[in-house]
């Protein structure tokens, strides 16, 4: 998951879908404010190519990314030179400081495979936070909200390539399997590579224990980005 051919179109068919990382990014900025006044420094987990990670650079005094995906992770570091992102497993990394505020967007804690791991990286990310510290993480669906055999299509079409995505989701157990195959064109020609995604589908009472656990206070916000909603916590004093 998470290739190279994948970390070249990632942006563009996600813009196709009407995805606005600016946007999300100052919502989530303003959720953090809110519960912690004059919060400056952030933690972007699972950045990816860096989107959300540019905007929060202009809001706080100090952003930095954490990206286990090699290719995502480069080009996040060829867009913030002067930014600093770690590579590193949201389930066990240790970056020897705090930081006023831990985002994890766009369903990344879903790909970690057991209960286990899931709370092991609420933990993991919660030490990272400065007592009263916000920790903001948006979940993938929840069982209940799984739709068996989901088809999804996209077409994003750019001035010198147009990319075309098309989705089909099945469930076993616990995991959802998207197979997600893209079919490229531009000047060199037309290629196509498939992309299998497995995402755990945790309860909503799972991310809940994991937050109060690792010594957060927790809500949940309904919708979210992208309408799977937002768990916000508030680290306690130690």
């Amino acid at each position: 998951m998470y290739g190279r051919e994948l970390a070249d179109v990632y942006e563009a068919i996600y813009r196709s879908r009407g995805k606005d990382w600016t946007e999300e990014a100052r919502d989530v900025s303003r959720i953090i404010g809110e519960r912690r006044p004059g919060a400056d420094s952030l933690l972007d987990v699972a950045c990816g190519t860096g989107a959300h990670l540019s905007v929060f650079s202009t809001l706080f005094k100090v952003a930095e990314g954490l990206e286990i995906a090699e290719p995502m992770r480069r080009l996040a570091e060829q867009r913030l030179p002067g930014t600093v992102v770690h590579a590193g497993d949201m389930r066990d990394f240790r970056l020897g400081r705090t930081f006023s505020a831990v985002s994890c967007m766009f369903c990344a804690i879903g790909y970690l495979e057991t209960l286990d791991d899931m709370r092991a990286a609420v933990r993991s990310m919660a030490d990272h936070l400065e007592p009263g510290g916000v920790l903001v993480v948006e979940p993938w669906w929840f069982p209940e909200n799984f739709i068996e055999g989901y088809v999804a299509g996209d077409l994003a079409r750019e001035e010198h390539r147009t990319v075309a995505r098309i989705s089909h989701t099945t469930r076993k157990g616990r995991a959802t399997r998207m197979e997600v195959r893209f079919t490229v064109g531009d000047a060199a020609g037309i290629q196509q590579f498939t992309e299998i995604d497995v995402l755990t589908l945790f309860t909503k009472d799972e991310y809940v224990s994991a937050f109060t656990d690792a010594g957060c206070s927790v809500e949940f916000m309904e919708d979210g980005p992208t309408g799977r909603g937002l768990f916000v916590g508030v680290r306690e004093a130690r």
